[in-house]
């Protein structure tokens, strides 16, 4: 494997990102997965089989990845694990019948998430079958630790990124990342030299923050910068996932003084291209809506070839949002219009395939595609003076 690999699947308006290294192992990190069925006459991109091409294979034969992260627990973001991924004991894990043309569930060796699992649903808290099943094994590999007092072998092992506000993380110390902290352990493996994750969010609630807004869901995202090393070259993929314009002012205030932490060669697209991380006004509801110069300072902080990836439906110039036009044009002050891409329109509306970026010792690269899609349909129905920069 010559090159680390980040993938953007083309999710619709979900995420669902694959990062790859080059290690020996060749180590997989799967964030947010939005895996949808054909049962409505829209068409929709069947992204598990490019997914399962990623992956290897354990000793038993079972597909893996070596850790998934979930973001937040909204649908659009947890989408599809219990019919793609296999949750529980590995002891009971069930093959394909040899005459079946079912995948293989995928095996999860690590699960992370913030604290968020361990909240009832309630009207601010609304959960979707695959997210109360996602809470479901975050508490079975957490209770194991609980019970057994170590970190567990993969098929069983987790992290919980930032205490809980209430608790529940205050005897769990081996497998709680605190909030402004780095690790480099991936299931079971130091990757130091390889690999650094920056956990810089979610952010606990703050001084000026209202209790309603603190417990939506979009707050409680998990923000991560990620380093992959290359030589001598360090790429910076900073993971928003649906923070909004609160959390990015908030960031902002924190590390104006010191913006490595919020550089980057790759930014996710905070909320699926949403105008709501770069704005506290809403287009509906004022004619003259302004841009948050300190969210858009803490989402500028692009180096030099920096890429932003939207994972959305196509950016018509339109009232939807999200995806936002006006946005969309807010991000290409901060970065070259070639390097701005979508998952909804790549490499155009019609034909649409993973965006794949090389991590090299040069910075990221966009991977050259073939000359035709490997996507089936599972139904048939200019660059401006931004904020500033990091280096």
């Amino acid at each position: 494997m010559s090159a680390s690999t980040i993938t953007f699947f083309p999710v619709d308006n979900g995420s669902m990102i694959l990062l790859k290294l080059n290690n020996q192992k060749e180590t997989t990190i799967l964030i947010d997965i939005h895996i949808r069925n054909s049962d409505s006459n829209e068409e929709i991109i069947d992204v598990v089989p490019l997914l399962h091409d990623f992956l290897n294979k354990d000793s038993e034969g079972r597909p893996f990845i070596d850790a998934f992260l979930l973001t937040h627990n909204d649908a659009d973001h947890i989408k599809g694990l219990e019919n793609n991924f296999y949750l529980g004991s590995l002891d009971e894990y069930k093959y394909p019948d040899d005459e079946s043309d079912d995948l293989m569930k995928i095996v999860i060796n690590e699960m992370w998430g913030s604290s968020t699992f361990w909240k009832r649903e309630s009207s601010s808290n609304s959960l979707c079958p695959d997210a109360k099943a996602y809470n479901k094994e975050m508490k079975r590999r957490v209770k194991l630790y609980e019970d057994e007092g170590k970190i567990q072998e993969a098929g069983n092992r987790v992290q919980i990124l930032c205490s809980d506000p209430e608790g529940n993380t205050d005897n769990l110390g081996d497998i709680v990342r605190e909030l402004d902290t780095s690790f480099t352990v991936v299931n079971g493996l130091d990757l130091a030299g390889k690999c650094k994750i920056n956990l810089l969010g979610p952010l606990p609630q703050q001084e000026d923050e209202e209790e309603e807004d603190y417990k939506k869901s979009n707050r409680a995202s998990v923000i991560l910068q990620l380093e992959i090393t290359e030589n001598n070259y360090i790429n910076k993929v900073l993971i928003a996932g649906d923070a909004e314009v609160f959390t990015w002012d908030t960031l902002w205030e924190k590390f104006k003084s010191d913006t490595n932490i919020l550089e980057y060669d790759i930014l996710q697209c905070p909320h699926h291209c949403s105008w709501h991380s770069l704005s506290y006004d809403s287009y509906s509801q004022n004619e003259d809506p302004k841009v948050c110069d300190n969210a858009k300072s803490a989402l500028s902080q692009s180096k030099s070839g920096g890429f932003i990836i939207s994972s959305s439906k196509a950016i018509l110039d339109d009232e939807n949002d999200p995806p936002s036009h006006a946005a969309k044009e807010e991000y290409l002050t901060i970065i070259d219009k070639s390097h701005f891409l979508c998952t909804g329109e790549y490499p155009n509306k019609t034909n649409l395939e993973p965006i794949t970026i090389n991590l090299t010792s040069s910075g990221p690269q966009e991977k050259s595609r073939p000359s035709k899609s490997k996507i089936s349909s599972a139904s048939s129905a200019a660059t401006g003076q931004a904020f500033p920069h990091g280096k």
